[in-house]
């Protein structure tokens, strides 16, 4: 469990601290966040399907489909930027740190009136995941702390935090095999969000972070590019973490609301990967630090709807890799 803020922390000399500047933070722009390719820049269009493909996915109809029966999108995740300039805090290990999983960075910027996930500024009240996302592009590096809470001026707990290299092609372990990170899978967050500055642009280049409820996953083991697993539960035959979708090339994008059309494109060219576990099964930023607003480009949490589980195809990955939860850091 995450450390509850002190309610006095947010004075008027904590203002800018906990979020009550009138001047929030900016957020990352449009377009792929790392400058070296990755998986989850990789298009898979023309990927080969994987020979289970169908069985996967009647499955997951059978199950139900996607959390709550119907492809929606959450819009809680916010991507900060900071620059040589953003306050820095020091990092204070929470209980239950994972390592050797997670980094140990001493500091970590914190940029003028942000926030976390589901939060009105950095202290962690909802008792929620709390991730704090913050792109550093001067410095090439990418934040990402699960469970973040703002303990006074100068400190953030964490539970997790991994500062991931935005020039670095990481391999098909990534940071190490069996081993966490800010997100379930070990993935970053942060590069398969997509925005409304993306939308607006008319162009999402990557793919798109997606969840499934832990029992509409395959119990005990992960494909890549995951590298780890939350608490799948599910039966032999569902999907398993880091299983990568994408939308049956004959779909009707044309039938979609301009807005939706975009997100359809990407799913179709560069698919979503699972994650994580957990209800709402599209994930996209947070429009309170972005240029465009979701209203401006006219898309909401339901703009999906008209998707299915039915409407999705599974690309074929590796092997299966049994989850064992002993972290073997690869050195990156």
């Amino acid at each position: 469990m995450p450390i509850r803020p002190l309610s006095s922390l947010c004075l008027a000399f904590l203002l800018a601290a906990c979020g009550g500047s009138d001047k929030p933070a900016t957020a990352a722009g449009p377009g792929q966040l790392f400058t070296a390719p990755n998986a989850w820049t990789r298009p898979v269009d023309q990927a080969a399907l994987h020979p289970q493909s169908a069985a996967m996915m009647a499955r997951l109809v059978s199950d139900g489909g996607f959390g709550g029966g119907r492809f929606q999108v959450d819009f809680s995740l916010t991507v900060l930027e900071a620059t040589g300039a953003t306050p820095q805090v020091d990092l204070v290990q929470g209980a239950g740190y994972y390592t050797p999983d997670c980094d140990t960075p001493a500091r970590v910027p914190l940029p003028t009136g942000g926030a976390l996930e589901g939060e009105a500024g950095y202290g962690c009240a909802s008792g929620g995941d709390c991730h704090l996302l913050v792109v550093d592009r001067a410095a090439g590096k990418l934040y990402e702390t699960w469970q973040a809470n703002l303990l006074g001026p100068t400190q953030l707990a964490s539970t997790c935090t991994v500062v991931w290299n935005l020039a670095r092609s990481y391999p098909a372990d990534l940071r190490g095999q069996q081993c966490t990170s800010a997100d379930a899978a070990g993935l970053p967050i942060a590069p398969l969000l997509f925005s409304a500055d993306e939308v607006a642009a008319g162009s999402i280049d990557h793919a798109v972070r997606f969840i499934l409820p832990n029992g509409r996953m395959r119990a005990g083991v992960f494909v890549a590019p995951a590298t780890h697993a939350g608490a799948p539960s599910g039966a032999a035959d569902a999907l398993p973490y880091g299983s990568r979708l994408r939308l049956r090339a004959g779909y009707p994008v044309a039938s979609l609301s301009p807005a939706a059309q975009v997100v359809a494109r990407a799913l179709q060219k560069y698919g979503m990967i699972l994650a994580d576990g957990g209800t709402i099964a599209l994930t996209a930023r947070d429009d309170r630090f972005t240029t465009r607003k979701w209203s401006d480009v006219g898309f909401t949490s339901g703009s999906l709807f008209a998707i299915t589980a039915a409407d999705f195809e599974v690309v074929e990955t590796t092997s299966p890799v049994a989850l064992t939860y002993a972290c073997a850091r690869n050195g990156l």
